[in-house]
C-alpha cells in the first residue's frame, strides 16, 4: 500500500521533448535551468516522495489530525519529522525567487515536483501546497515590510500559510463574508468572525502560521468590493521574526471528513478574546482581488491532485491486478492473474492515458504561468497570460473529475478487496473527493471559462489556442499511424469550433443557458486540449525511431486516448447542441 514509484520517466520526457523545457530556459531568469538540473531535481524529489512522505500516507489516513483537550492540533505520527526533512531540501521554495531564499527553478519543473508530493502524500502536501500560494500572494500584492518579515520564513518552511475564505452562511458566494476588520491607530486591525473550512488551520510542525483573511472594514459596501484581506497570524512576531505573544485567533474544531484525514481541516474563530491582530495587504475593499492569485494558484495545484490520485490509484492497481490470480487468460487458457483479461486491461490503460494526457495539460499550463510572468516581450507576456487563464479552470476541472474516475477504477480493478480498506485503494477514491470541491467546485470552474474567459473576449484566446493545434496536425508528417491520429485530432478540433462559435452566439446575452451548457464544454474542450498534447508526445515517439518499454507504453497510452477517449467530444457536443433551454427554472418542484 505505501509503495509508490515516482513517474520520473514520463516527467522528463514531457518536460524535455513534449512541453519544451527551452521555451523557459531561454528566458534569462531561468538560463541556468539546464535538462541536467531539472533531471537532478525530479530524483531527489522523487526520493522523498517514495521513501519519505508515501509510507506516511496510509498512516495519516487512519490516525487522522486530531485536536487536543488543550487546544493544540496533533498532526499523525511521522508528520512532523517528514515536514522537517522537506523543509531540509528546500523543497517549499522551488519556484520561488533567489532574493527570498527560494531556489527560483520555474513553475513548470515546481508542477512536476508538485505532483509527486501529492501522488505519495495528499494530505501532507496541502500544507506546503497552500504555503507555496501564500507566498506569491505576499509577493506580488504585500508591503516592503511584510515581504521582510514573513517571505523568508516561508520560502523556508519555517513557517506555513493559510487561506481564510468562507464562512458558514458564505460557502462558495464570497459576497457573503462578514468577518470584520477594525482600524487600529498603530496602523493593524482587530479582527472578528469565524472561518471555516481552513486547510492546515492550525499545526504543530511549525513556529508559527500564516494566516490570510478576508473580512469587511466598518462601513465598506455590501458585496465583493467591501472585501479586504489581511495577515493574521497565529503568533505575533516582531521585526527581526522573533515570537511574541499568542495571536487572539484559536481552532475551535476539526472537521471530520471523507478522506485527507492527515490533514487538519479547521474551524478558526477570530477574536474572541477582543480581536486578532491583523495587518492589511493591498488597498481596502481589494481583497479578492489579491487573494485571486493565491486561488489561481491553488486551482493549478489542485488540478495536478487529480493527476497524482490517477497515478497512485493505477500504480496500486497494476500491481493488485499482477499479482492476483483468478480465471483462465483468454490467450492462454491457463489460470492466470487478472492483468491478463481484458477488461482489466481496458480499465488500466483507460487509467494510464487519461493520467499522462492531464499531466501533460497541467504541465502546460505551468508553462504558461512562466512566460506569462517572467518573459521579457511584454505581448509574449500577455498572450501567455490569457492562454493560462483558458487552461486553469481545464486543468482544475477536468483533471480532478479524472481523479476521482480513475481512482474508482482503480476500486474496480481490485474487485471486492477494493471495497475493503484494508487494501488501501478505498483511501485514494475517498482523498480524491474533495478535489472537484475546494477551491471553487468544478461547476464554477466551468462557468469560469465560459463566463470570465470565452464570452469576455469573444473566443479570442480560445480561437489562437484552436489554431496552435492545428498547426501541430499541419506541421506532421510520417506514418499511417500518425496520419490516423492526426485526422483524428482535426475533427475534434472542428466539433470544438463549432461547439464555441454556438455558445458565442447562443450565450452573450443569456447567462442561465451558459449555466446549462458551461460543464459539458469544459470538458470538451479540456479533452481536445489533452489530445493535441497527447498527439504531440505521439509524434515525439514517431520521431525518435526508439523502440524501447517506454516508447511502447506511451505509444500506446497516446493511441489509446486519442482513439478512446477523444471521440467523448461528440458526446459534449451533441450534449451542447441539443440544450435548447436553459434547464433553470423559477419553481423548484419541478425537481
Amino acid at each position: 500500500m505505501s509503495d509508490f514509484t515516482p513517474p520520473i520517466h514520463d516527467l522528463r520526457f514531457l518536460i524535455h521533448e513534449v512541453i519544451g523545457l527551452q521555451a523557459v530556459s531561454d528566458m534569462p531568469c531561468f538560463a541556468e535551468t539546464t535538462p541536467d538540473l531539472v533531471d537532478a531535481i525530479l530524483e531527489e524529489a522523487g526520493k522523498l516522495a517514495a521513501n519519505i512522505l508515501a509510507p506516511l500516507n496510509r498512516v495519516g489516513d487512519l490516525e487522522g489530525a486530531v485536536l487536543q483537550a488543550d487546544g493544540t492540533v496533533r498532526t499523525p505520527t511521522g508528520w512532523k519529522d517528514a515536514y522537517d526533512k522537506f523543509c531540509e531540501g528546500g523543497w517549499q521554495g522551488i519556484s520561488a525567487p533567489e532574493s527570498e531564499g527560494g531556489m527560483g527553478l520555474p513553475l513548470l519543473l515546481g508542477a512536476a515536483v508538485g505532483e509527486l508530493w501529492h501522488s505519495s502524500n495528499m494530505a501532507f502536501a496541502l500544507c506546503p501546497m497552500l504555503t507555496a500560494g501564500a507566498i506569491e500572494l505576499l509577493a506580488t500584492h504585500g508591503s516592503d515590510a511584510q515581504r521582510e518579515l514573513y517571505l523568508s520564513r516561508m520560502v523556508s518552511g519555517e513557517w506555513t500559510g493559510t487561506m481564510n475564505l468562507t464562512e458558514p452562511q458564505a460557502g462558495s458566494d464570497l459576497s457573503k463574508v462578514r468577518s470584520v476588520a477594525v482600524p487600529v491607530d498603530d496602523g493593524s486591525y482587530r479582527i472578528t468572525g469565524q472561518k471555516i473550512f481552513i486547510t492546515y488551520g492550525d499545526h504543530e510542525m511549525t513556529d508559527n502560521i500564516v494566516h490570510l483573511v478576508l473580512a469587511r472594514t466598518p462601513n465598506a459596501p455590501d458585496g465583493v468590493k467591501g472585501i479586504s484581506l489581511f495577515i493574521v497570524p497565529k503568533f505575533l512576531a516582531k521585526e527581526d521574526g522573533t515570537i511574541g505573544a499568542r495571536n487572539d485567533v484559536k481552532c475551535v474544531s476539526l472537521e471530520h471528513k471523507l478522506g485527507i484525514h492527515g490533514s487538519p481541516t479547521a474551524v478558526l474563530s477570530f477574536g474572541d478574546q477582543g480581536g486578532a491582530t491583523g495587518y492589511l495587504v493591498g488597498k481596502e475593499g481589494q481583497g479578492l482581488a489579491c487573494m485571486f492569485t493565491m486561488m489561481n494558484n491553488a486551482r493549478l495545484a489542485v488540478g495536478q491532485q487529480g493527476v497524482a490520485i490517477s497515478e497512485r490509484a493505477y500504480q496500486q492497481a497494476v500491481s493488485y491486478a499482477q499479482d492476483r490470480k483468478q480465471g483462465k487468460s483468454p490467450v492462454t487458457g491457463h489460470d492466470d492473474s487478472i492483468v491478463h483479461h481484458g477488461d482489466v486491461q481496458r480499465m488500466l490503460i483507460q487509467m494510464r492515458a487519461t493520467t499522462e494526457a492531464a499531466r501533460s495539460l497541467s504541465l502546460y499550463a505551468a508553462l504558461q504561468l512562466d512566460i506569462a510572468h517572467h518573459h521579457r516581450d511584454l505581448g509574449t507576456r500577455k498572450t501567455a497570460q490569457a492562454r493560462a487563464d483558458l487552461l486553469i479552470p481545464m486543468v482544475k476541472g477536468w483533471s480532478t473529475d479524472l481523479g476521482v474516475e480513475n481512482a474508482s477504477l482503480g476500486i474496480q480493478v481490485h474487485g471486492g478487496m477494493g471495497f475493503i480498506e484494508e487494501t488501501g485503494a478505498a483511501q485514494h477514491l475517498r482523498d480524491a473527493r474533495i478535489a472537484p470541491i475546494y477551491e471553487g467546485t468544478n461547476g464554477i470552474q466551468a462557468l469560469d471559462l465560459i463566463g470570465r474567459k470565452l464570452l469576455r473576449d469573444k473566443g479570442e484566446a480560445m480561437q489562437a489556442l484552436v489554431a496552435d493545434m492545428r498547426k501541430t496536425i499541419s506541421a506532421a508528417r510520417g506514418t499511417r499511424e500518425v496520419i490516423k491520429a492526426g485526422k483524428m485530432l482535426e475533427a475534434a478540433l472542428n466539433q470544438l469550433e463549432e461547439t464555441t462559435a454556438d455558445i458565442l452566439d447562443r450565450c452573450e446575452n443569456a447567462p442561465a443557458l451558459s449555466q446549462a451548457l458551461a460543464s459539458p464544454y469544459l470538458r470538451q474542450a479540456s479533452i481536445c486540449v489533452a489530445g493535441w498534447l497527447m498527439f504531440r508526445s505521439l509524434l515525439k515517439i514517431a520521431d525518435s525511431g526508439l523502440d524501447n518499454g517506454f516508447t511502447k507504453t506511451k505509444r500506446l497510452s497516446c493511441n489509446f486516448f486519442l482513439g478512446q477517449i477523444l471521440p467523448e467530444v461528440d458526446f459534449m457536443a451533441r450534449q451542447i447542441t441539443n440544450t435548447e433551454n436553459d434547464l433553470l427554472h423559477e419553481t423548484a418542484p419541478l425537481f
